[in-house]
């Protein structure tokens, strides 16, 4: 398609006419794999003659295509974009992306960081040659802009991977040297000098992120970086030019160069020039940090500050960052000396102001009442909020260096307190105070711990926070709130003071200012949880529950169920009568907010938290009832929807909850119902599709739904339930990719079958079992080593007799593998998996004892009668049985092909050697125990096991303290019998060994 011809379709695709949209669509999709397509598509966006409209279509499909089709996620992937046009894309992209309006930029700025994180260095090799070039160039610009996407694609990567920022930096960084030293001596420079600095701070920022590149380790060259990056933290921002706008302010050119630069210089300082933090070959470097410059750029941080307490403008962001380094600061000797002379001015009339509440706040508070409680309970927010770093900066101060500054800092405080009591109301310092109340609610830790606050807390809340429950300033009774929580805990001398508090946070729910209301839950929370007497809150508790959903009604907040889930803990099943409204409305508020998580489409949404939120309440509720069984019947049609629409792609966030209410609800439920069996499907295309993660939480109620359902689950036929099982264990079972801690739950899975399907799925046997054997032979993790084994052991015949591991052999060998297991560190068993192959070796032990013995009676009965002239194989028990019906197939039921692969397969397990020995010895090769030679015949297994449990004892007392102590009297017993049997194994095989000793000398 040539130019403009493609120029008139994208036009098309702009067209308001839908039809005429879908068929221009349609036709970009069908050329959009021909040669030369990228390429007319970027001489299109490149076109300053063409269309602004056309060219932000082009750029938008160009940008879309690249995506997809550049650098394929599936290797197999046929590449769709011919090498030709590879290269020219790459030689053309360079030179127009820095000349384009920024809109176009933009999106060609993502296609360009897509091609170097694919191409760079191997299929690139010229780029850095291009950047070096035009670094020293007319094309500055240009070249700064690609170094700095470069650059960032190594800001995160370590060790070897971080290989190339090394050599970009050798190539690159003299000439930003050299071109930031130019900039810095322009007089009066224009805006666009800030947009080169600020570029070239950003690619000295991702170069230095994680480590230090050597060439900076060379007192000069780092000298001259530092000389100018001072010099920016030193320089005014210049006046002319800045915005009004307090939002367009803070993202001018010159600030952001601030910001950065001041970025740089403490992540300097707190990661490379700390002492305590160095490597040996870093130490120095951290010597000459501290000693060259640290002292330096605190001067120069304060003198920064001291724009804020003459009224000057500072961004908020800087101001985080400043008082962030100032925090590092205090705990260093050389540099709290520094600190201490303004110490006082700083504390006083810059931090604490920034505590206070303010014009901005005012203004939120009145015009956007939501956005004032979402910012002030968003992480996200802290990270660049002057109040966090002020609240910061004091708590590390009294933690750090308390003995010099907490007594001063409080006595301010008091005196503010003083003041405010003392003012008639139109001239009390309303403000100040909420900032006094942030610093007691701040510190509440280290005044609940030190002496003499620790006595006077109880009347300091009396005296001064709880008189702003009625505040006629909302903020102020917001604070008391807030405050009151810190201190829920306290012991309260006149328990009259706790249960005002209370009633007065409960009151605070009704409050006409929305952030009293949120606050007042909030503190909430801490009462419940300190409450001795759940009395005083039962009265309540209806009219508490109503004010509480009116509140999520109005707010998506995380933190305000975790209230919730603090109160229904509390009352336990108390919380009954109102457990399906609490369902119900929880239901809805989830609804509320996923729909807000998918309208902002951000996984880290306030919604989406809430959202998780609200699970995690619903399944909290579900536990508190969890003995009303009636009450899970009356629940599930409000959560089903949830658990339908969140068990598929949809639900990805909020999965783990989701799975955790089914496990609940498929628990918990006199029975499982038809509807909550539609899951079961669900879950399965869930695992084969993105949530293999999830299987041990998936384990959970699929065991339910066997265990519990087992009738249904072996009579339904449309779904097919057991084969569904089957489809998906094997599956997993056989995929080599996955880890062996990623298919632990599948043997649980088959323990789980067999054990509650005794007898009804022998049809299931072989398979499950080939599949267990096939994975047993590629099992690393002794973990799952001991889960597959254990598939096998618990297999037994309809008579109840042990199907597996029949021949002494066999026995012997998983005895012997079950104990090396015994000997595993923890960290490799835990201590569940410790007591089951405790109990399993057990077992075997005790089955391989009475069978030697039953063994010898025969062979001297048959040595007594003369007229047998054959012989009995270990195959051909007394019962009548053969290996095959062992294995749980009756001969007689199927045909002699079933017969002989059942006892090939039989022979593949007993092939299996569990301790981890290789084992080179051909399954073909496997004959009869008579005529099995193999290293373990002189190992006595009793010997053995009492030997391994000495050692466990001996190298873990605690542990096998813990293994003992879980033991029922039946396996005490088995114990027992074991070790003295080991005993007189003992005496027999020395016994035998002397007789042998003999022989030999006698012959």
């Amino acid at each position: 398609m040539d130019l403009p011809s493609l120029a008139v379709i994208l036009q098309a695709a702009l067209s308001p006419n839908p039809d005429e949209r879908k068929a221009a669509e349609q036709s970009l999709n069908q050329f959009q794999y021909t040669p030369q397509h990228l390429v007319r598509l970027l001489q299109i966006i490149v076109d300053n003659n063409c269309d602004m409209a056309v060219r932000q279509a082009a750029s938008i499909h160009f940008k879309n295509f690249i995506a997809k089709n550049w650098a394929p996620h599936d290797l197999d992937e046929q590449h769709k974009i011919l090498p030709a046009d590879k290269d020219m894309v790459r030689d053309h992209i360079l030179v127009f992306v820095t000349q384009l309006p920024p809109l176009l930029r933009a999106q060609l700025g993502e296609c360009l960081k897509t091609l170097i994180n694919s191409d760079y260095p191997e299929q690139w090799p010229r780029l850095l040659d291009w950047v070096k070039h035009n670094l020293q160039d007319q094309q500055v610009h240009g070249a700064l802009y690609v170094l700095r996407i470069l650059a960032r694609k190594y800001e995160f990567k370590s060790d070897e991977e971080r290989t190339p920022v090394y050599h970009i930096v050798e190539e690159t960084f003299p000439h930003l040297l050299n071109i930031f030293n130019r900039l810095v001596q322009i007089v009066n420079p224009p805006l666009d000098v800030a947009d080169l600095i600020k570029l070239i701070c950003k690619i000295f920022w991702s170069s230095i992120y994680l480590e230090i590149p050597k060439q900076l380790f060379d007192p000069n060259v780092f000298n001259a970086w530092m000389i100018l990056f001072l010099n920016m933290l030193e320089s005014p921002v210049p006046l002319e030019g800045q915005p009004a706008d307090p939002e367009l302010r803070k993202s001018w050119g010159w600030w952001k160069v601030k910001k950065w630069t001041i970025h740089i210089l403490n992540r300097l300082y707190t990661r490379f020039g700390d002492l305590k933090l160095q490597n040996p070959e870093n130490k120095a470097f951290a010597q000459m940090f501290q000693k060259n410059y640290a002292g330096k750029i605190l001067e120069c941080h304060i003198n920064l500050l001291n724009m804020i307490r003459v009224g000057g403008y500072l961004p908020d962001r800087v101001i985080n960052l400043i008082l962030q380094y100032l925090s590092n600061s205090i705990s260093k000797n050389t540099m709290y000396t520094l600190l201490q002379s303004r110490l006082d001015s700083l504390l006083f009339e810059i931090v604490f102001p920034l505590m206070c509440f303010n014009d901005n706040d005012q203004k939120l508070w009145d015009e956007d009442p939501h956005e004032y409680v979402r910012k002030g309970y968003d992480i996200i927010e802290d990270l660049y909020s002057p109040r966090t770093a002020a609240m910061d900066f004091v708590s590390e101060l009294v933690r750090k260096r308390g003995k010099e500054n907490l007594h001063k800092f409080i006595q301010f405080i008091v005196g503010i307190f003083k003041s405010y009591d003392e003012a008639s109301v139109e001239y009390k310092p309303y403000r100040q105070k909420d900032g006094a109340l942030l610093a007691i609610g701040a510190l509440c830790d280290k005044l609940k711990q030190t002496e003499p606050y620790k006595s006077q807390l109880e009347p300091m809340l009396v005296q001064h926070v709880f008189p702003e429950f009625n505040s006629p300033v909302g903020h102020l009774r917001a604070k008391a709130a807030w405050v009151a929580g810190q201190y829920a805990h306290i012991n309260f001398a006149d328990q009259n003071n706790f249960l005002k508090a209370l009633h007065s946070v409960v009151s605070g729910m009704r409050d006409s200012e929305l952030p009293v209301r949120v606050d007042s839950v909030f503190a909430l929370r801490s009462f419940v949880e300190a409450c001795r007497d759940l009395n005083e809150i039962r009265p309540i508790l209806p009219q508490l529950l109503d004010e509480f959903f009116k509140l999520m009604n109005e707010v998506e907040n995380e933190d305000l169920v975790f209230t919730l889930e603090t109160i229904v803990d509390k009352f336990g099943e108390e919380m009954a009568p109102y457990a399906l409204g609490l369902c119900q409305n929880l239901a809805a508020a989830f609804w509320r907010c996923m729909n807000t998580a998918e309208a902002e489409d951000e996984a880290d949404d306030p919604g989406a938290l809430a959202a998780v939120g609200c699970l995690r309440a619903i399944s909290t509720i579900l536990e508190s009832v969890s003995r009303l069984p009636d009450l899970f019947v009356q629940v599930e049609p409000t959560l089903l929807p949830i658990m339908r629409r969140m068990l598929s792609s949809d639900g990805q966030e909020v999965f783990e909850e989701v799975l955790e209410i089914v496990s609940y609800m498929t628990f918990f439920s006199p029975t499982i119902s038809m509807d909550m069996w539609s899951l079961w499907p669900l879950m399965m295309e869930a695992l084969a599709d993105f949530a293999i993660d999830y299987f041990p939480n998936i384990l959970v109620p699929l065991d339910n739904y066997v265990s519990r359902g087992t009738a249904h689950f072996l009579a339904c036929k449309e779904p097919d339930y057991q084969q569904s099982l089957w489809s998906m264990i094997s599956s997993i079972m056989a995929d080599k990719n996955m880890e062996d801690n990623d298919i632990e739950p599948a043997p649980k899975l088959i323990q789980v079958l067999f054990q509650n399907c005794k007898g009804q799925v022998d049809q299931w046997v072989e398979p499950y079992l080939r599949a267990t054997v096939e994975r047993l032979r590629r099992a690393e993790k002794s973990y799952l080593k001991c889960l597959l084994i254990q598939v096998m052991l618990q297999q037994v015949k309809k008579s109840g007799l042990r199907a597996n591991f029949k021949r002494e052999h066999d026995k012997k060998v998983c005895c012997l593998g079950l104990t090396s297991l015994l000997l595993l560190p923890a960290d490799q068993l835990p201590a569940e998996a410790l007591g089951r192959v405790f109990k399993a070796a057990l077992d075997l032990l005790v089955a391989y004892k009475d069978q030697v013995a039953e063994a010898a009676k025969e062979e001297e009965a048959e040595d007594d009668d003369d007229g047998m002239d054959g012989f009995q194989t270990d195959d051909e028990d007394d019962d009548g049985d053969g290996s095959d019906k062992d294995m749980g197939v009756d001969i007689e039921d199927g045909d002699e092909a079933d017969s002989i692969r059942l006892q090939k397969l039989a022979e593949q397990a007993k092939a299996f050697r569990p301790n981890d020995s290789d084992d080179d010895d051909s399954d073909d090769n496997y004959s009869d125990d008579e005529e099995l030679q193999s290293p373990i015949d002189e190992v006595d297994p009793f010997i053995f096991f009492v030997d391994s449990i000495k050692a466990l004892q001996a190298s873990d007392p605690l542990r096998f303290q813990n293994l003992t102590q879980t033991l029922d009297f039946h396996y005490q017993a088995l114990a027992n019998g074991v070790a003295q049997h080991a005993e007189q194994r003992r005496v027999e095989i020395e016994k035998e060994r002397m007789e042998k000793a003999a022989a030999t000398v006698a012959s």
